[in-house]
């Protein structure tokens, strides 16, 4: 059977790949599996030709450029939307993707709270405006303000009801986080209403979420970050989880700030709510995670893997905080679970090399890269 050829669509600019220890990983891991895998960017592809100008690792923090065949499947793991990209993904005459497309936070949010199958999981979600926020401001004691279309907890706002007043926390885009008292609920909407157009990330809109008390290490935010993926049947599968904590005070668990840490999850749960507790939350996430895959390829098509950031409240009720189709991996290597992080690698690959199988039946021309006709230094940068 023909050596399939797998694409790896992500960010360059310049000579920098963000997150490239991961990308590295990838093409590394499908060489073991006997996958031809390359990466590259919407720059790269040359139409008239069909051929790419592909790039594999070849020391630590270096990268071969080659002109490579046109790849049976791409897997798209670029965070970078910008319309030069947008644009080329809107095609459908290019390239088999593993990953179809998927929406804002806010269109999903919405989503999942009108689904039967998820809507018991969803906090109260609600496009932001000033009404709106007065509204949950008034209802709850914490309300979290969110871009719609953020991603690394930039442009989150925590707002806190105090005895005197309020508190709001914040991380800015340039991800400095802001702290503050406020008195009135007027002036808390004002604050917000300035937030909101200061850090409002590209055109697009914030929500207003009601806030869960998730401080099952007092003083700190907890959530769990859970991985399912398709595995080499085409099947979805939990790879793993592990509980994210934030910096004492912060506003968010997110690690790419260095100022959080991660614990191994089934070692706290168990810790924190006993045996039996923690295996029905942990079965609940499961269950979470499969529900949300099924509402989301109804709506959207196949998919390769969801990163779920859930909230376990004090109380052990699990709620679905958000999700994200292209999550990090790296949490694993954090919480020291290299096996797993291993597996998470692998995973996206063995299913692309499923899909591309389908595609070629039993051609047995083995595509391979022509020798590196360039070598550029990236360096090695993990979002």
């Amino acid at each position: 059977m023909k050596k399939p050829t797998i694409g790896i669509l992500a960010h360059r600019e310049g000579n920098l790949f963000p997150n490239s220890k991961f990308l590295s990983d990838l093409v590394t891991e499908g060489r073991k599996l006997g996958a031809s895998v390359y990466v590259f960017s919407h720059k790269d592809v040359k139409e008239v030709s069909r051929t790419i100008h592909g790039f594999t690792p070849i020391a630590e923090g270096r990268w071969a450029g080659a002109t490579c065949p046109w790849p049976d499947v791409v897997i798209d793991f670029c965070r970078k939307l910008y319309k030069p990209f947008r644009d080329m993904r809107r095609r459908k005459d290019l390239f088999v993707y593993a990953n179809h497309k998927f929406t804002y936070k806010w269109k999903a949010m919405k989503l999942f709270a009108e689904s039967d199958k998820l809507k018991r999981w969803i906090p109260k979600t609600f496009l932001y405006s000033p009404q709106a926020l007065e509204q949950m401001i008034e209802k709850y004691d914490l309300v979290y303000v969110k871009p719609g279309n953020g991603t690394g907890g930039h442009s989150v706002l925590k707002i806190t009801k105090t005895g005197g007043g309020y508190r709001l926390q914040g991380r800015k885009k340039s991800g400095r986080v802001v702290a503050t008292p406020v008195m009135t609920k007027q002036r808390v909407i004002r604050w917000v209403n300035r937030w909101v157009q200061a850090e409002k990330i590209r055109s697009g809109s914030f929500m207003v979420q009601q806030g869960l008390d998730l401080q099952l290490i007092p003083g700190r935010q907890a959530d769990a970050r859970l991985l399912i993926q398709k595995n080499e049947f085409g099947n979805w599968k939990v790879t793993g989880k592990v509980l994210r904590v934030g910096a004492e005070n912060s506003p968010t668990t997110n690690l790419i700030y260095g100022d959080g840490k991660v614990l191994v999850f089934k070692t706290f749960i168990k810790a924190r709510f006993g045996l039996d507790k923690a295996k029905k939350i942990e079965l609940e996430c499961e269950e979470l995670a499969h529900r949300l895959m099924e509402v989301v390829e109804e709506r959207f098509g196949s998919m390769v893997e969801f990163g779920l950031d859930v909230g376990i409240d004090v109380n052990g009720k699990v709620w679905l905080i958000e999700a994200n189709p292209k999550p990090g991996h790296m949490a694993f290597i954090k919480s020291k679970e290299m096996a797993t992080y291993r597996k998470s690698i692998r995973r996206p690959i063995q299913y692309a090399m499923y899909l591309a199988n389908e595609q070629l039946g039993e051609d047995t021309n083995d595509p391979i890269c022509e020798e590196a006709i360039t070598e550029t230094n990236l360096e090695m940068e993990d979002l």
